[in-house]
């Protein structure tokens, strides 16, 4: 009994002993990653010179990118992912890096800031204010109208203009966006999630 007891107690130590060990080993990959995130986003760094080459590439015209011409740049071989990544930093380098620097998460890639990004974004869209119950009632009517008629595409994309000015926005920087959101999703050869605002 006294060596089962023995065993046990030595079982757990060294349980412990492992788990203290992986858990400083993670703090340093951590710290590693928050490191070379910074690096790559420095003025000289890979995403920063990623994302400008591909600015360069979009504007030699065309709606994508060909893989002929990726070929000839000698980035074919970097994931498609990423390439699209550092095209968006590239376009929204100044509002990213102070997101980051305002953000006390410590960000370690590119898809994180970009989702918190976006998700700070929808955060601050305005919630219509409340007023008397005739002009709640006045907008329940005409919302109720509004879902019955069909929308076309056209009557979609001019309500997202409407939010994109509403919100402050310019209209260029919703093409930009937009632009780049539809590369993603085409260079990816994947339906990429997202929400409509409206």
């Amino acid at each position: 009994m006294q060596n089962s007891t023995s065993t046990s107690l030595t079982v757990v130590s060294t349980l412990e002993m492992e788990g203290l060990a992986l858990s400083n080993e993670w703090s340093n990959i951590c710290k590693a990653d928050k490191r070379r995130f910074n690096k790559n986003t420095k003025a000289d760094g890979f995403d920063t010179r990623l994302g400008k080459l591909m600015q360069k590439l979009k504007a030699e015209g065309g709606e994508r990118i060909s893989s002929d011409r990726l070929k000839d740049c000698n980035i074919h071989n970097i994931p498609k992912q990423r390439r699209s990544e550092a095209l968006w930093f590239a376009d929204n380098r100044d509002e990213a890096l102070a997101f980051n620097k305002a953000s006390k998460k410590g960000f370690t890639s590119l898809a994180a800031l970009q989702q918190a990004m976006k998700k700070a974004t929808k955060a601050k869209l305005p919630t219509p204010p409340k007023g008397d119950e005739e002009s709640q009632e006045t907008s329940t009517e005409t919302n109720e109208a509004v879902t019955q008629s069909a929308k076309t595409v056209e009557d979609l994309a001019l309500d997202i203009l409407l939010q994109v000015e509403a919100n402050g926005f310019k209209v260029s920087d919703f093409k930009v966006a937009i632009n780049n959101a539809i590369g993603m999703i085409e260079d990816s050869n994947e339906a990429v999630p997202f929400e409509m605002v409206g």
